[in-house]
């Protein structure tokens, strides 16, 4: 196998490709000024940041750079937006599908009759649109907030249709594109109200993401860090220019159309997987009966705890995870698992595999004989 073949946590993060790996090196060799200064080589920074932006607008197909907001990540990006949204008044709409960076600044800044839960289908890990979507007709909700795909099942939400449906509705919508952006296509994707992203998702590095603003975002009164004039007052704090640089370039890499051709055949090495653990060891899918993330498998181990399994594959040179990595080892119930309907003894025995764009059909085979081995290992 070759270098890394054995890491399958791409959901939790990714390593930094080459060309963003340049682009970081790069910029934070000659340009590693605060671009809020006012001499000269500040002024060259300043230039190159809003190049980036216009870089990302470019991508997204958004006319106005000023919609894009750095920030460090997904998980400020969310609690800033709502926060924001909390404070206007109005219902939101969530279920247990979203991360806690979303779920729970919702639960404290959201008074709970404030908040509407949207039902889960168990048998896809997907929220039940029919139900959201008569609540955004009926005018019962000023906000929804839905994510684009899971991170622990993978499962895709139908956020093109929740986009349509509350432009028409004029409910705003914020979708938590971290898993998304990077797997696939952000063609729609500025269609939603809000949208945050991650760079260290993508091939970029960690500790630095982004914000899409509504379109309308000139009469969206939008602070999400105050203290600093940076970002047009929008988010305080001197822009990390160097990992900006290395971001935009590692979602340019992964925006190029003919990668989504070849995740058809990626998402197949991650089928026949599945399918060899599930006759061999008896492992149960999840969310499986619905559209998923090419490179993400959700799994219940017929038996010991999964970090049982963990261990072992560690020493067999293989990294995978029970879940969400904000979570892990902490021994919570998974609000994702509960949305799904699994019983508290099989949340133990959960595990994920996550593939990148670089992970071959040799390695997705070798993991699955290190499964069967780590089965035979612990039915002894």
């Amino acid at each position: 196998m070759a270098n890394d073949s054995g890491y399958f946590d791409h959901n939790a993060t990714t390593p930094m490709s080459a060309a963003a790996l340049a682009a970081w090196n790069r910029i934070a060799g000659t340009h590693w000024h605060n671009p809020s200064g006012l001499y000269p080589a500040a002024g060259e920074a300043r230039h190159l940041l809003e190049e980036q932006r216009e870089t990302l607008a470019d991508i997204f197909d958004v006319d106005e750079p000023e919609r894009i907001v750095f920030t460090s990540g997904a998980s400020e990006a969310n609690n800033a937006v709502i926060r924001h949204l909390a404070a206007a008044g109005g219902v939101i709409a969530i279920s247990g599908l979203e991360h806690p960076c979303v779920r729970v600044p919702v639960e404290a800044f959201f008074p709970e009759d404030r908040i509407r839960r949207i039902p889960v289908v168990p048998e896809t890990g997907v929220i039940d649109l029919e139900v959201l979507g008569n609540w955004i007709a009926g005018g019962e909700l000023a906000y929804v907030s839905v994510m684009a795909a899971n991170n622990e099942t993978g499962a895709l939400q139908p956020w093109p249709e929740i986009a349509a449906l509350c432009r028409e509705a004029g409910t705003r919508y914020h979708a938590d594109a971290a898993q998304w952006i990077g797997k696939g296509p952000v063609d729609g994707l500025a269609r939603c109200d809000f949208v945050t992203a991650s760079g260290h998702k993508f091939g970029g590095g960690k500790g630095v993401g982004f914000l899409l603003l509504p379109e309308d975002f000139e009469e969206v009164d939008f602070h999400g860090q105050i203290g600093g004039p940076q970002e047009e007052g929008r988010r305080a704090g001197t822009e990390d220019l160097p990992g900006i640089a290395a971001m935009v370039e590692a979602l340019g890499e992964r925006s190029d159309a003919a990668r989504w051709e070849s995740a058809a055949s990626l998402g197949a090495y991650r089928d026949a997987f599945e399918r060899r653990i599930a006759t061999a060891l008896g492992c149960r899918l999840l969310a499986a009966a619905g559209p998923r993330l090419w490179n993400t498998s959700l799994f219940v181990v017929p038996r010991a705890k999964n970090l049982k399994w963990l261990t072992r594959l560690g020493r067999r040179g293989f990294c995978v995870s029970t879940g969400s990595a904000c979570s892990a080892g902490k021994g919570d119930p998974s609000s994702v698992m509960l949305a799904m309907g699994l019983e508290y003894g099989e949340m133990g025995r959960v595990i994920r595999a996550s593939g990148g764009w670089n992970t071959t059909e040799e390695d997705w085979n070798a993991l699955a004989e290190a499964f069967l081995e780590v089965g035979e290992e612990l039915r002894e």
